[in-house]
């Protein structure tokens, strides 16, 4: 079943990285409807029912989520109830209207003892409790078995909220030397980006375009990879930062209070081939995010 052509998206966490960059695209689909918090509380199962009941979308977008990876480690049961609960409520209420559910998920459902990309058959085994919960989401939604886009993308960033690209900016500016983690490996990816493929595969469905069986999960994921030592050395240079000396330390030089896994590069071809996307490096969607804020008269800098 497609997307009908006056289509209602209920979109949640519209104020977050990915959030904020659906708007425009979703737009373009159809009617938009974005509570904030003090309409619809994540947290409460009977006020997302209550917004899908009232509402009665065609898509709900979920871009909301608990991603404090290492606050996680304390607040687990947090960190569940946005991660898993929330999305299992949503798949359930999604269900009853007949909506297709898109939520996104994480390259943190790995372990990372891979050395060639990740695809959707591999099996998940996450080391943190942010990846346990962001993993039993995914199950959740599987369980309740709507029609539903499940999209597992990864570090990703943008030029607003709290993320490593904009904390790089802000730390270039406060010092000359900076020491950043060289043995995890990943692939930077850009929030506007990611809610332009998000729209892409939506107008797929919506077009019949796609095929019948695209209900499912996919890799949504820059191509390319590097590590946060590269990943900083690229924002330097992007971002014309050329006085700061970036300097490679390890991860046990840099302890957290999660594990991070040493190797979650994501494999989109799926993706790509259901949907007929492009999937740019993450060097090109690092550039394409410089040449929007040159436009705005700015940069990512602060957090």
């Amino acid at each position: 079943m497609s997307i009908p052509k006056d289509s209602t998206l209920l979109l949640l966490g519209g104020t977050g990285q990915v959030g904020h960059e659906l708007r425009a695209p979703l737009a373009r689909i159809g009617s938009v409807a974005a509570p904030g918090r003090e309409q619809t509380d994540l947290t409460d199962p009977s006020s997302l029912r209550a917004a899908v009941r009232e509402i009665e979308p065609d898509v709900i977008v979920n871009a909301a989520a608990y991603t404090a990876v290492d606050q996680a480690e304390q607040e687990v049961e947090s960190a569940r109830v946005l991660n898993a609960e929330a999305p299992r409520v949503l798949s359930e209420a999604a269900a009853k209207v007949g909506a297709w559910l898109v939520h996104y998920s994480t390259d943190y459902v790995f372990d990372g003892t891979h050395t060639a990309p990740y695809e959707e058959t591999d099996a998940p085994n996450p080391i943190n409790v942010y990846g346990r919960t962001k993993r039993a989401g995914e199950e959740a939604i599987q369980d309740v078995g709507g029609r539903h886009l499940i999209l597992r993308t990864s570090w990703v960033y943008s030029d607003r909220r709290s993320n490593f690209l904009r904390t790089m900016l802000r730390l270039a500016d406060e010092n000359d030397t900076l020491t950043v983690v060289d043995d995890q490996t990943g692939t930077p990816t850009w929030a506007g980006w990611i809610a332009e493929a998000t729209a892409t595969m939506l107008r797929h469905v919506q077009a019949r375009e796609a095929p019948r069986e695209a209900s499912g999960l996919y890799h949504l994921a820059a191509s390319g990879q590097t590590s946060w030592y590269g990943f900083a050395r690229a924002i330097f240079s992007t971002f014309g930062c050329d006085d700061v000396t970036v300097e490679p330390v390890s991860s046990d030089e840099y302890p957290t209070a999660a594990a991070r896994p040493k190797y979650t590069v994501l494999d989109s071809g799926r993706a790509r081939e259901t949907f007929d996307l492009t999937i740019p490096t993450w060097t090109e969607q690092l550039a394409g995010l410089r040449e929007r804020t040159s436009q705005q008269g700015g940069r990512a800098s602060g957090v």
